[in-house]
């Protein structure tokens, strides 16, 4: 019972409910863009179904089924000639219609496009967070609050504030600290754990524009073994940009982000072979993301558009990994058959996928009891 208390008070009902509308939209325009390349080249499609499970309402348009099923946990799509067809004989036989009937580059087009619609989405909800919301330049520190009585308000900073330069030094774009590469405004709590004279360059925008001024001081980390604060909570400077370099900027930081992505699949893969079930922050089981999207649920709009755009980059990576019964499986079956000249048997193929599906089904089993260990 402890161990459902534990889960039950990590969630809310509203982060229920957004969790699952922000995994159904993934979902739904991931399978509708493999939906559209597979109509796109005369390839039928017998049905599409927005939820998994069992079939609440059914509608027949265009030659396909439209399901809205129970649980709001994905969505499916059945595209003629991807799946084993029964023979005359009532053994099943590898398909010679529809998707099995393309060429190489037809079937990579289909299997590719739920994976680039997810990466799509990502680059657009990223533009627009940054055209609307500004970017943070590392290399800036704004004061968001300065405590009342502090060392900062005497020193005269105020919030709003922004510091450009610590001891005649720019602030670095980046610094590496810890063995981990950081933005340059954290250098500012380096700053204050040294002993010594400091100088802050500091501008403050107002109804004339902006002043610069250097505030001078000197500091002590610690007196008579006590810690001591300069009395400022601070952040990246946010600054407003253009869509097209908030466009710019979505495409480098989702290029930045496929290592780190790439790493924490990597890890997981070696912790799901070692059967080892220790916490892992970058990578999340359902509960855990219920548990994200209930925090952003009760911030802002804008920490569930974040979550949205993570949400789908994972999806988009984790779909284009080369597992067979993932997109990325599947492509690199396509691959083997257009080099060998020929495709695969259909023996080879089904054993394949089967192992392969064996192997996600177990990794999210895995996913799923490291996310509810935690709170035994």
């Amino acid at each position: 019972m402890n161990v459902l208390q534990g889960i039950a008070a990590a969630l809310t009902p509203l982060g229920l409910i957004w969790t699952a509308i922000l995994l159904s939209v993934a979902t739904f325009l991931h399978e509708l863009a493999h939906y559209a390349l597979a109509r796109a080249q005369g390839v039928p499609v017998r049905s599409f179904s927005v939820g998994m499970g069992p079939v609440l309402l059914r509608r027949m348009w265009r030659g396909t089924e439209w399901r809205l099923s129970l649980l709001p946990i994905g969505g499916y799509v059945e595209i003629e000639g991807m799946a084993p067809e029964e023979g005359p004989g009532g053994q099943m036989r590898a398909p010679t219609q529809g998707f099995a009937a393309l060429p190489a580059l037809g079937k990579i087009a289909v299997l590719l496009a739920g994976p680039l619609m997810n990466l799509l989405l990502a680059l657009g909800l990223m533009t627009m967070l940054f055209a609307s919301q500004g970017m943070p330049a590392p290399d800036r520190a704004r004061i968001e609050s300065v405590n009342p009585g502090s060392r900062a308000e005497a020193l005269g900073l105020r919030a709003g504030d922004v510091i450009t330069a610590i001891d005649g030094r720019d602030i670095p774009d980046t610094l590496q600290r810890g063995g981990q590469t950081q933005a340059g405004w954290e250098s500012l709590r380096l700053v204050l754990n040294e002993a010594g004279p400091h100088v802050f360059t500091v501008q403050r925008p107002g109804p004339a524009g902006v002043t610069t001024r250097q505030v001078r001081f000197d500091w002590q980390p610690t007196v008579n073994g006590a810690r001591q604060l300069l009395g400022i909570r601070y952040g990246p400077d946010v600054q407003p940009v253009s869509v097209p370099a908030a466009f710019a900027a979505s495409v480098s930081n989702t290029a930045e982000a496929v290592p780190q992505v790439l790493r924490a699949f990597g890890t997981l893969f070696g912790r799901f072979l070692t059967l080892d079930i220790s916490r892992d922050e970058n990578v999340s089981g359902p509960i855990g993301t219920a548990e994200i999207v209930s925090r952003a649920a009760a911030l802002s709009p804008w920490a569930l558009v974040q979550v949205a755009i993570m949400l789908n980059l994972s999806l988009a990576f984790f779909n284009l990994i080369p597992i067979p019964g993932l997109d990325g499986g599947r492509i690199l079956l396509v691959l083997l058959g257009a080099l060998k000249g020929r495709p695969l048997t259909f023996a080879q193929e089904q054993a394949i996928n089967f192992a392969g599906f064996a192997f996600v089904m177990l990794l999210m089993l895995f996913v799923v009891v490291r996310d509810v260990s935690r709170f035994f």
